[in-house]
């Protein structure tokens, strides 16, 4: 079964090179992040005509979580268990999505930006982190044998080689210690990041910001990740990243990344 994970930043603007993508990349499941519209916007039809169900958690023009899969999608929840809200009044945000998927419960997630180190967000992402540590330790409690996959856009650049240049973060969001702290505490409970080993850096990334020529200058951040259950690791043949995908009119910010499961 072929994974792949991807914040395609507007699904309504990247339709049509989701669709190209999916026809010639072979993917079983495609968790999304960033579709940016409401359920009733979410332009399914298109991914239908491929073989694609589609389950979309979307409130707005921010966030938004989808699971696409042509292997079934069951027992769909829509967040996870003690998942924290944001704004005021506090509500639920659309940044969880997970389903069933030929035996593999795959999530999608979006995590918080965190915006700056003084900000409000910055402890709601931090909160939002250690709830989903908690949520996904208490999975494997109840079932040591479970094939779960926690793929999205984490905003954490875990290690120093996840970026270009450490001198332009310093004192900013994603790199920061306390961030780092909690993308370790998920692996620490059994997790494990199953695409790094296929795909070393130092110059290894996922995201290049538009401006400034990021993308042609190699000037990225590695955020996207793939994290296993034991037994779902156990599975992963190969993975990549889509770098390609990077390129060209109306691209992401973003690049696709792939895991294969035996």
């Amino acid at each position: 079964m072929r994974v792949a994970t991807w914040n395609v930043n507007s699904i309504r603007a990247r339709i049509d090179r989701v669709v190209a993508w999916l026809e010639r990349s072979d993917v079983d499941v495609l968790a999304i992040q960033e579709t940016k519209c409401r359920d009733d916007q979410f332009p399914a039809g298109r991914l239908a005509s491929l073989g694609y169900q589609v389950a979309h958690f979307g409130l707005s023009a921010w966030n938004g979580v989808a699971l696409v899969s042509r292997v079934g999608l069951g027992d769909i929840q829509i967040g996870f268990p003690g998942q924290p809200g944001w704004g005021e009044p506090v509500a639920g945000e659309p940044r969880a999505i997970g389903a069933l998927c030929a035996g593999v419960r795959v999530w999608s997630l979006y995590v918080p930006n965190g915006r700056t180190l003084g900000d409000p967000h910055y402890l709601y992402k931090l909160d939002w982190l250690a709830r989903l540590r908690a949520a996904s330790a208490q999975w494997l409690i109840d079932d040591p044998r479970a094939q779960i996959l926690l793929t999205g856009d984490w905003n954490i650049a875990p290690q120093d080689d996840d970026v270009w240049d450490m001198r332009v973060f310093a004192h900013s969001t994603h790199v920061s210690p306390p961030e780092r702290e909690a993308f370790t505490a998920i692996l620490e409970t059994g997790y494990t990041d199953v695409v790094r080993p296929h795909t070393p850096g130092p110059g290894v990334y996922t995201y290049w910001d538009y401006t400034k020529l990021r993308f042609p200058r190699r000037e990225g951040m590695r955020l996207d990740f793939v994290l296993a259950s034991p037994a779902a690791a156990q599975r992963v043949t190969a993975a990549e990243i889509d770098r390609q995908e990077r390129k060209g009119k109306g691209a992401s910010d973003h690049a696709p990344v792939v895991v294969d499961l035996a």
